[in-house]
């Protein structure tokens, strides 16, 4: 497609108010699009169209627009090759996360396809009699949905597809580093019959500006926003004004805990998933690793070995570790690695740099690190595995729950009742047990804390987009 002519409002595939702006691959840096820049008029414009196409979609039968989003799902996994592609040239993620990203993004339209066809809703008598009750759901009105680059298709697609299942319409502005993807998923949707108006997208490099005409804007009644918890922080002053229903998936700092009889040859498996998919960008990935001092030597040299193993580089080379995102990403993460080291850490493991010229950091596993160090305190968005060894599970759980974040956390035990005893008392909202994967569109993925407000996927990720009301009925 014409990347220039990017912005999609009702229907039409038009140029920014603010000319364009570079798209680069961070394994390579180089420009591999020029892609229309929006601005605030852009934003209003993609409004209007939602506010006059959301009558006719609320009143469209639920029957009809699960075809549609299922017939979308279809058309994902026909053109899933050219997406994963699309996904490895602008985020820099290995062609087999990008592969599995896509099958996940599509997943997302056959549930909540299954879900718009599922009727919700009560009926009861009052207790003190004479009236009934009627409780219904009706689809919030036109939402605004704002997407981080770490997964460029999924974050677009599990928020597209519930909206778009309650009744909504939406505006959507993908992150200025990976908009390609979610043009060419708007594209496959149109393709698939969705109406003009209905799914409008927004590109552009001024974000703050752009979610600023939405938030003001009183047709606007939904906002959906994933990334870091300190601009989810101003998002949910800037809705404060109007009442916005909200929803905030929010930044991370998840623990992942291997207790004293846990199966260390699955912990590692599982720790290779958790830390490493997607290079680490993720807010689910393990960020802080507690390990039972019993198996502490066997588990870090285990994973040491694997870690050692990873290949780093561009997607085109098979690599299984991409690049960070960006020079400032490579920046930090030094700074924190750096730190961590000067105040006793080590650097235990490595796998061998990359010899391309992107911003690849290698991955290393960091042992002798402090529960108070920066690296372990810290959001970290990169290949780390800082390795805590721990003895007492109530000092455990006391640093577990020091963080402010309440996302995801991860438990590999041997006894299943004490991995969910200890699961129970970690104020996290998902914890995955014996797995290093905790998404799912049929789950309810969502955090504790300043992780985030409301859920996304299963029923909830449905319900996020309506309203509901009642009728009492004299009887």
């Amino acid at each position: 497609m014409d990347y220039t002519e990017g912005v999609l409002i009702g229907g039409k595939w038009l140029p920014g108010s603010q000319g364009v702006f570079d798209v680069v691959d961070p394994a390579t840096l180089t420009v591999i699009a020029q892609v229309a820049n929006a601005g605030p008029d852009d934003a209003v414009a993609a409004v209007d169209a939602a506010h006059a196409a959301f009558p006719a979609w609320a009143a469209t039968a639920p029957r009809a627009r699960a075809d549609l989003l299922m017939k979308t799902r279809d058309l994902m996994l026909r053109d899933a090759e050219e997406l994963a592609g699309l996904i490895s040239a602008e985020n820099g993620k290995s062609l087999a996360d990008a592969r599995a990203e896509v099958g996940y993004a599509a997943e997302f339209f056959r549930w909540f396809a299954e879900e718009a066809v599922r009727p919700h809703g009560d009926y009861g008598s009052s207790p003190a009699g004479g009236t009934r009750t009627i409780v219904t759901h009706h689809p919030v009105g036109v939402a605004a949905l704002v997407t981080p680059w770490n997964f460029p298709a999924a974050m677009a697609t599990r928020k597209i597809a519930p909206a778009l299942a309650a009744g909504c319409t939406v505006v959507l502005k993908p992150a200025a580093e990976t908009p390609l993807t979610a043009l060419a998923v708007a594209r496959l949707m149109a393709e698939a019959g969705v109406p003009d108006g209905v799914v409008n997208v927004v590109p552009g490099e001024d974000a703050p500006a752009i979610v600023a005409a939405w938030t003001q804007d009183p047709r606007v009644r939904k906002l959906s926003f994933t990334g870091s918890t300190n601009v989810g922080r101003q998002l949910l002053r800037q809705a404060a004004d109007r009442v916005v229903n909200t929803s905030m998936e929010l930044g991370g700092n998840a623990p992942f805990v291997v207790t004293a009889d846990a199966d260390v040859d699955a912990a590692v498996e599982g720790a290779m998933i958790a830390k490493f998919r997607n290079g680490g960008q993720a807010c689910t990935a393990a960020n802080r690793f507690y390990v039972h001092a019993s198996v502490a030597e066997e588990f870090t040299a285990k994973l040491g070995a694997r870690v050692e193993a990873l290949v780093v580089g561009p997607a085109s080379e098979g690599s299984d570790i991409g690049p960070l995102i960006s020079a400032r990403a490579r920046k930090n993460v030094e700074r924190l690695v750096e730190n961590a080291v000067a105040t006793g850490a080590v650097v235990a493991h490595q796998a061998q740099p990359a010899t391309a010229p992107g911003y690849f950091f290698t991955p290393v596993v960091l042992t002798r690190v402090t529960a108070q160090s920066e690296v372990v305190q810290e959001e970290v968005f990169a290949p780390v595995a800082p390795i805590v060894v721990w003895s007492d599970l109530e000092d455990l759980l006391t640093e577990l729950n020091s963080s402010e974040y309440g996302l995801a956390a991860y438990v590999y035990a041997g006894d299943l009742g004490a991995a969910l005893h200890l699961a129970e008392r970690i104020e996290a909202g998902m914890v995955g047990i014996n797995r290093g994967l905790v998404s799912d569109p049929s789950a309810p993925f969502g955090g504790v804390k300043q992780s985030g407000l409301g859920r996304e996927g299963a029923r909830a990720g449905l319900e996020e987009y309506t309203e509901m009301q009642y009728f009492s009925v004299a009887w």
